[in-house]
């Protein structure tokens, strides 16, 4: 049985992008800012990081430059002394072919997991058994053990059935589950489950919502995948460290916090991801079309509160 990435706070990693020449639309990928917000993720102690996931706008990066991406982010993990640092990376296609294409492209370029977002295009009249069924061949032929990546808000609001995700954890390719959606009830069920496949520290559930972490970690999950914690990772480390430790009081003044910080990377998705990392830590980076990036002083002014506590908490520690 794949042994599911080990618990903790990981992040879903923006792409960045340098600006467009005049002669293309598409921005490059900025590599040299992108080693800068990896380096600095594994120094303040994040998990592991998901390159490519939703975040990383998976859909608008080539396979080409899949590999590029995260053959250069591997190498300069290693060549700074972090050497087996977990690394997963996410796929967004509705193929079987392409995703294992994708799979099979991360594990070559030194990932250690995939993490695959449910194919919503049918979402409408998908069943369960067809979910299964497709989400087992990826598993039968990928390289990779794979992450069940439920997301409804960007697949097309596909659901998942908890006996899904239970006949999938018997499978010993597929290792866990990241939940991007506000159904604690899912957590629950899958996180406190008495099978076998899911007690055996075979199976393990990650919100993917910073803002659910207190009740998450209470009922059993392994820990996040967050987009905050590209910008306060330290903060949600010590959130994460206060709920494992019983210290509650301080776990629920802090998630409150976390959660109001949330706001924006949930409501703005990517943008707000890159708006983030750019007004605290001073990174920038452009979006790929359609999407485009960038927040006025106007529309930042309604996060400059909470994003003001988020950085002293962040340098208490």
């Amino acid at each position: 049985m794949a042994s599911p990435p080990p618990p903790g706070i990981y992040v879903p990693v923006p792409t960045f992008f340098s600006k467009p020449s005049s002669s293309s639309p598409v921005p490059p990928i900025d590599l040299d800012t992108q080693t800068k917000h990896t380096l600095h993720l594994a120094a303040n102690g994040i998990k592991g990081l998901v390159l490519l996931g939703s975040t990383g706008e998976s859909i608008a990066v080539t396979n080409d430059e899949r590999k590029v991406l995260i053959a250069h982010v591997r190498q300069e993990l290693d060549r700074a002394d972090y050497k087996s640092y977990p690394l997963i990376a996410g796929t967004a296609t509705q193929g079987i072919e392409d995703t294992l294409t994708q799979l099979r492209i991360s594990a070559d370029a030194g990932a250690q997991w995939g993490l695959v977002l449910a194919p919503g295009f049918f979402a409408t009249c998908i069943t369960q058994q067809g979910i299964i069924e497709w989400y087992t061949a990826i598993a039968d032929q990928s390289p990779l053990p794979i992450m069940i990546y439920h997301y409804p808000a960007v697949s097309n609001s596909i659901p998942i059935a908890a006996s899904t995700f239970t006949t999938l954890s018997a499978h010993s390719n597929i290792c866990g589950a990241k939940l991007s959606h506000g159904d604690l009830t899912l957590h629950t069920l899958l996180a406190s489950s008495p099978l076998d496949s899911m007690k055996l520290n075979h199976f393990t559930t990650f919100t993917g919502l910073g803002q659910q972490l207190l009740p998450v970690l209470t009922v059993g999950g392994a820990g996040a995948i967050d987009g905050l914690a590209a910008i306060f990772p330290k903060t949600l480390i010590r959130l994460y460290a206060l709920i494992k430790d019983g210290k509650l009081d301080g776990a629920r003044r802090l998630q409150e916090i976390v959660a109001r910080g949330e706001g924006l990377v949930v409501g703005r998705g990517v943008v707000g991801a890159k708006e983030g990392v750019k007004r605290v830590l001073g990174w920038e980076s452009q979006c790929r079309l359609p999407l485009r990036g960038g927040m006025t002083d106007t529309e930042w002014e309604q996060w400059k509160e909470v994003f003001a506590e988020l950085e002293r908490e962040e340098k208490e520690r």
